[in-house]
């Protein structure tokens, strides 16, 4: 059984009515429930928790973190991210939902500021399949229509994806690459666009199959983290 962490900066939930009703058990609570239905043993862990929820010993016992963050990037300290980056380099998946690619985690593995256009005007989003035989695309067609979702437009700053597998149109005639596959180190990333704290993303049925074909791809591999540093010769 894949071992999921949830971990949510859970600041708009307590502030923002509207965020509220949509997300009554916060943004990480509606990823808990849909992902607990499944072959998932999951857990959550918050901003405000002592060293945001993410120890050592959590982290240890994470095969796949999930990042959902937006208004406290700034708040995570360094050392959490240091800690998280050394497991992903380690083989620990990560899956980076929405407003987290402005994240520091994510920024740290990408290199890049990881900017974008953005506009929320409540129109609809389409997503398009444009990977169909990737394992994160199994079982979702050829698009996903959302009634609401905010636009993220290009240029997105962040390095060529090794695999792109969605790209976004949006009414006002902007695209953005919304599913994207990165490998650093042993471990495995998938960034996925969807999922503002006012619209009912996380309740979409495909919006929930992506994001479990996700954790299955970012899941670690039996593979060894290699040793580095001086090396005795082999031959003689």
């Amino acid at each position: 059984m894949i071992q999921v962490t949830v971990w949510n900066e859970f600041r708009h939930e307590k502030t923002d009515k509207a965020v509220q009703d949509m997300y009554p058990e916060g943004i990480h609570g509606q990823l808990a429930k849909f992902l607990s239905e499944d072959q998932f043993k999951v857990k959550t862990a918050t901003l405000d928790e002592p060293e945001h929820g993410l120890t050592e010993e959590v982290l240890e016992d994470t095969d796949v973190l999930i990042w959902w963050g937006h208004m406290a990037h700034d708040e995570v300290q360094d050392e959490i991210v240091d800690r998280v980056h050394k497991r992903v380099l380690e083989g620990m998946g990560l899956v980076v939902l929405h407003s987290g690619h402005f994240s520091k985690i994510f920024k740290k593995l990408m290199g890049t500021s990881c900017d974008l256009k953005w506009r929320e005007d409540g129109k609809h989003c389409r997503i398009w399949n444009v990977n169909p035989s990737h394992p994160i695309a199994e079982g979702i067609g050829d698009f996903i229509e959302l009634d609401k979702e905010e636009m993220y437009g290009e240029h997105f700053d962040i390095p060529a994806p090794d695999e792109l597998v969605f790209i976004s149109w949006f009414p006002g005639g902007e695209v953005f690459r919304s599913g994207c596959t990165y490998r650093r180190g042993n471990g495995k990333i998938f960034y996925f666009q969807p999922g503002h704290e006012t619209y009912p993303s996380y309740y979409h049925e495909k919006v929930q199959k992506v994001i479990k074909n996700g954790i299955r791809w970012c899941a670690p591999t039996q593979n060894g983290y290699p040793v580095y540093g001086h090396y005795e010769a082999r031959e003689k």
